[in-house]
């Protein structure tokens, strides 16, 4: 039995609809982060530009989901982990950029040390991107 997306839908006050569920598995299944292009192409239901767009939009505001921006300018999304809420995302996690395979990855395990700001500075995100080659392409040469 997969996750219960229902249950988080209703735990974030939000209608249980169809097309909502079918982003959350999409999203869910896949091991890397899944770009809105790759959602619009492989989406399970007949979901416009449009309403995929405040589905996504919705999800990054109740900490569902967490947004990450690529080299090439696209919007990539990746479930946030079970401290994110509303307003309160924690997912100031490292992301690996693929050159081989483009793929976008989370790595949680993987810690920075902790970032010291000059006086003054509040830091509201953090997004940091690492380009290379990931475990799967390495072993592919």
């Amino acid at each position: 039995m997969g996750k219960d997306f229902t249950g988080l839908l209703q735990k974030n006050h939000l209608h249980v609809t169809a097309p909502r569920l079918s982003v959350l598995e999409l999203i869910d299944s896949r091991e890397s982060a899944t770009s809105q292009p790759y959602l619009e192409k492989n989406i399970n239901q007949d979901i416009d530009r449009v309403t995929l767009y405040r589905i996504l939009k919705t999800f990054e505001e109740k900490g569902i989901l967490h947004k990450v921006i690529d080299p090439n300018g696209t919007a990539n999304y990746a479930m946030c982990s079970a401290d994110c809420s509303e307003g309160h995302h924690h997912d100031e996690h490292v992301h690996f950029n693929c050159t081989t395979c483009q793929q976008l990855y989370c790595l949680r395990d993987f810690q920075l040390p902790p970032l010291k700001l000059p006086p003054g500075y509040t830091a509201e995100s953090i997004n940091t991107l690492i380009s290379g080659v990931c475990e799967h392409c390495k072993g592919s040469f």
